[in-house]
């Protein structure tokens, strides 16, 4: 035992000279600053389909009548602000350029919310502040890929910022994808992702 807490003590003094710290009880654990633990990651859970499966007839242009999938989220990080909802098609190049298909942008959603419920309604602003846009407009974009395709991946990030964006919506969708991006950047504490896979079955 007395070797053990010898042991520590020196493995502390060395670390101490590189501006770190060490526990008893480090476990592996990693945080934001040195010596700060972190909880579990953040995840992403749909319901309706579990993790890397086909994504059901109703969310998708299989249906006359699509609606949004309920998606629900945990372990948003200490310090969380707004969350971020970015739904898109890695699958697709729009232009040939590296932007891919934008299915759902939902941004500033408030820190406490624990998910989206299915069927979000359509509309620029949400009645809990958050705003939402996607390539077909202020709505939910289904998943549309061609039945001659193979299975498209479609991608459901949640980020947890530590900060409220001031990005407004805009007539251009992809313009704005691109000032929320823009903003989040060096403001993600966490982020979870979630994927459904789709193709047309005619």
């Amino acid at each position: 035992m007395r070797r053990k807490r010898v042991s520590l003590a020196i493995v502390s003094a060395i670390l101490a000279t590189l501006g770190l710290t060490a526990s008893a009880d480090q476990g592996g654990r990693r945080g934001g600053g040195p010596g700060a633990p972190v909880g579990p990651p953040m995840a992403v859970a749909i319901p309706a389909f579990a993790d890397g499966t086909v994504i059901p007839d109703k969310y998708t242009a299989n249906s006359s009548s699509p609606v949004s999938p309920e998606i629900n989220w945990t372990n948003a990080p200490p310090g969380t602000q707004s969350l971020v909802l970015h739904m898109r098609d890695p699958d697709v190049t729009r232009n040939r350029t590296v932007e891919d298909q934008l299915h759902w942008l939902v941004w500033n959603i408030p820190p406490a919310a624990k998910g989206l419920p299915e069927n979000v309604a359509k509309g620029p602003e949400l009645p809990d502040g958050s705003r939402q846009t996607s390539a077909s407009g202020p709505v939910y974009r289904a998943p549309g890929a061609p039945a001659t395709a193979p299975m498209h991946h479609y991608t459901f990030e949640v980020f947890a910022l530590d900060i409220t964006l001031d990005v407004a919506n805009g007539e251009d969708p992809f313009e704005v994808r691109k000032a929320v991006l823009s903003a989040m950047n060096g403001h993600v504490l966490g982020k979870g992702a979630y994927v459904g896979l789709f193709h047309r079955t005619q």
